[in-house]
């Protein structure tokens, strides 16, 4: 039962104002007795329905009291009466009655327009935030999107940049099927790493890049798997030889420890 679209289809407000045939107040009772929270939305639009009521009740004219009471002597007998005194019903005058009744009727359709109003305003006030919620999610996606694309092309402008010398690292006896490159300016000693398959070390591992110049390994920068497209490496010198990956402790070695080695290649 989905209490909330029950209480917008405005079934409530109908039984309070009396509009529902027999069948349908049998309804709508059989649901108060079921859930406690329509009995006490019923309540609050009773309450609010009387609220308007006597804030938009008419007042009687001020000469009402003095017309009735005239009235009264205008129909009282001229004669003498009798001792027998005959007791006759006093008909209330029907201007006080269209007065009440529209006082009523003018209450109740008051309260029952503020209600749809603030029924109609909440659902307009739910949508827009949906629709701002919405807009802002799809500006995220784009955004990212965006960020994404642009990464894409800045890689591509390294990739085809003929300044930069690409360097294939082949797996090791280690790993034989791992594989990476690295696309190297000599010029400008710009390094990027692109990983093509490594395996996923733990948490207190990282991946290390070293670059042989002279002789002995250079640190190039440690990294992780998961990046997307190349990773801006430690700039390296132009002597550099070859370029190797190792698995070392979290944050990198001075010194590389050559039995995890995982890929090595040689500029060609």
């Amino acid at each position: 039962m989905d209490i909330k679209k029950y209480i917008s289809s405005g079934i409530l407000e109908a039984y309070a104002l009396d509009t529902l045939s027999a069948e349908e107040r049998k309804g709508v009772e059989d649901m108060l007795n079921q859930y406690p929270e329509l009995q006490a939305e019923l309540e609050a639009i009773e309450l609010s329905l009387e609220a308007v009521a006597m804030k938009t009740a008419v007042a009687p004219p001020s000469g009402l009291k003095d017309a009735i009471l005239s009235g009264i002597e205008d129909a009282a007998p001229a004669e003498t009466p009798s001792k027998e005194t005959k007791v006759v019903a006093m008909q209330q005058p029907s201007s006080w009655k269209y007065l009440v009744a529209a006082s009523v009727a003018l209450a109740l359709i008051s309260g029952y327009m503020a209600y749809d109003y603030r029924a109609k305003w909440k659902s307009t006030n739910e949508a827009y935030a949906e629709l701002v919620g919405s807009n802002t999610l799809m500006a995220d996606q784009y955004n990212k999107v965006n960020q994404r694309l642009e990464g894409i092309e800045s890689d591509l402008a390294i990739m085809s940049n003929t300044e930069f010398l690409r360097v294939s690292m082949a797996g090791t006896e280690n790993a034989l099927e791992a594989s990476a490159s690295v696309f190297w300016n000599k010029r400008t000693e710009e390094l990027f790493l692109n990983i093509q398959n490594l395996k996923t070390l733990s948490e207190d591992q990282q991946y290390q890049l070293w670059a042989i110049i002279d002789g002995k390994p250079v640190d190039a920068g440690v990294f992780d798997l998961g990046a997307e497209g190349l990773i801006k490496m430690k700039n390296t010198a132009s002597q550099a030889v070859a370029f190797a990956v190792t698995i070392e402790p979290k944050g990198g070695s001075e010194a590389p420890h050559l039995e995890t080695m995982q890929v090595i290649g040689n500029v060609g």
